[in-house]
């Protein structure tokens, strides 16, 4: 594996391919939802579910703090250390090594710490998001962990969480903070036209519909990235809009490797692509810049009113 402290971009944007990493990533899917479904159930209702994501940090990810009472906890994945470290306000912890277990060992170990420091949480148990799913308690499927595997999935999420955030920076509507949702396990930002949107058909495998819809409620452009799974097994970048406008499919985005999927109805970017590029940063940019104005300019949007100039971003 290159070593992430030389500064290279090479270093900086770690390979991902789907076939190595495939079973952690299944499985660690799966932890993250037990770890967000704790958040999901302790923290008020936000709109479009801004409530449950997890976020990016320098060593993995993190529920941010979690109220409990007058008290609060935070849960973070450590993957450099390999741990999840459980925290509390009164300045009381427990940690959990990360390696090859089960989902429902992993579980029962989140919910034994839980206790154990006086912040117990139920949760629904069925994952969500995924087919053909098992509940928590009783998945004894999935238990990969490799921690080479797990490492370099950080750190990729370290640089499309470090670039969206450039991105974001550019829209002075409303806009998604840049986050980590593990039901779908990916990471994206979202930005809003200020309009109703129509309701959204559902059918998300085990989430409400009434979830779905109130999460499309309002018109939106979404950029984001997966590290890929079973229906689609390559990481890659993705962009769309709800409701798709016409004629977005048919414009020209760049960089050229970007292309429409008609399957997912979104625009996607070849992580691959982007990470061997000249330049991974601009890469990264001109999709979510492209594919932006793509679903904008078709749907009318105020795009004077709504966005800011791009200079000054990180001393361009």
């Amino acid at each position: 594996m290159d070593d992430p402290r030389d500064g290279s971009a090479a270093s900086a944007w770690p390979p991902l391919p789907f076939d190595a990493w495939r079973d952690t990533g299944a499985t660690l899917h799966l932890w993250s939802q037990v770890v967000g479904k704790v958040r999901l159930a302790q923290t008020p209702w936000t709109n479009h579910s801004w409530h449950v994501p997890l976020y990016v940090t320098p060593r993995g990810l993190t529920t941010s703090a979690i109220p409990h009472g007058t008290r609060s906890f935070a849960i973070d994945f450590d993957f450099i250390a390999h741990e999840l470290r459980i925290e509390t306000s009164d300045g009381e912890g427990r940690v959990i090594a990360l390696g090859p277990q089960s989902v429902a060992d992993f579980y029962a170990a989140v919910m034994t710490a839980l206790g154990a420091l006086d912040v117990p949480v139920r949760i629904r148990t069925m994952p969500t998001e995924i087919p053909d799913a098992i509940p928590f308690e009783q998945d004894r499927v999935h238990a990969a962990y490799d921690r080479a595997a797990a490492a370099g999935f950080w750190r990729a999420l370290l640089q499309v969480d470090r670039m969206l955030k450039v991105f974001r920076a550019r829209f002075v509507g409303k806009c998604s903070p840049v986050h980590f949702f593990w039901g779908s396990f990916d990471l994206a930002v979202t930005r809003f036209s200020g309009r109703r949107a129509p309701a959204h058909p559902g059918g998300v495998p085990h989430m409400p519909d009434w979830v779905a819809r109130e999460a499309y409620s309002h018109e939106v452009s979404s950029v984001g990235f997966w590290p890929g799974n079973q229906a689609f097994p390559e990481a890659a970048f993705y962009s769309y809009g709800y409701p798709e406008p016409k004629g977005f499919r048919d414009a020209i985005v760049a960089p050229a490797a970007a292309r429409f999927d008609a399957g997912l109805g979104e625009f996607v970017l070849p992580y691959e692509a982007v990470r061997t590029s000249a330049d991974p940063d601009a890469a990264v940019l001109a999709f979510a810049q492209s594919t932006y104005e793509a679903a904008a300019t078709a749907s009318g949007w105020d795009r004077a009113a709504l966005e800011r100039p791009s200079s000054g971003e990180l001393g361009r």
